[in-house]
């Protein structure tokens, strides 16, 4: 497990799974997380996905607990490590609502990329974010990520073609932070 100011990083467990499924299934967070057609998740879908939860492939998914109360609120995690170029590729969501724009989602950002920068030796932490999505943006510019590139009109939402952002942060940025 790794402690933030907020929050905990915790490997998922089986009562996670339901919340998860309700959480990603919400319209809102789907439209913010998926750039397909936001189609619901089965229970059945989402508990595939637990059982195949390993470190071994390279990516690495956690938990996002309350440090107060203990309480599974979202998740993060490594979708893809490039060991070659020393780059990481990270995404994460906050389900619960009641969580929302109140820091924890930022304190788990920051306690991930401590994590990938200090434990894994990695140079480059990156991530998408989609245009619209500006409480992410704002949380991820906290966190000392820089825009580095826009996929312009890359993402169809609402009838409406939006940009996808593309931001890093290096080590050496971080460090400084």
């Amino acid at each position: 497990m790794y402690c933030g100011k907020k929050v905990r990083l915790r490997a998922y467990n089986k009562e996670d799974v339901v919340y998860a499924w309700k959480y990603i299934n919400d319209e809102e967070i789907k439209k913010l997380l998926m750039p397909g057609i936001p189609y619901p998740l089965t229970l059945e879908e989402e508990e595939k996905w637990f059982q195949n939860q390993s470190a071994f492939k390279d990516t690495y998914n956690f938990a996002i607990e309350t440090l107060e109360e203990g309480k599974y609120i979202g998740g993060c995690g490594i979708n893809n490590l490039d060991w070659k170029n020393s780059v990481a590729t990270v995404g994460i969501f906050i389900g619960d609502k009641d969580y929302l724009s109140k820091g924890y989602g930022t304190d788990a950002m920051n306690t991930l990329i401590g994590f990938i920068f200090n434990q894994m030796n990695i140079n480059k932490v990156k991530l998408n974010v989609y245009s619209f999505n500006e409480r992410a943006v704002k949380s991820y510019k906290k966190s000392g990520f820089k825009l580095e590139g826009t996929l312009r009109q890359e993402i169809f939402r609402d009838g409406k073609y939006y940009d996808e952002y593309v931001m890093g942060i290096l080590r050496e940025e971080y460090v400084k932070l």
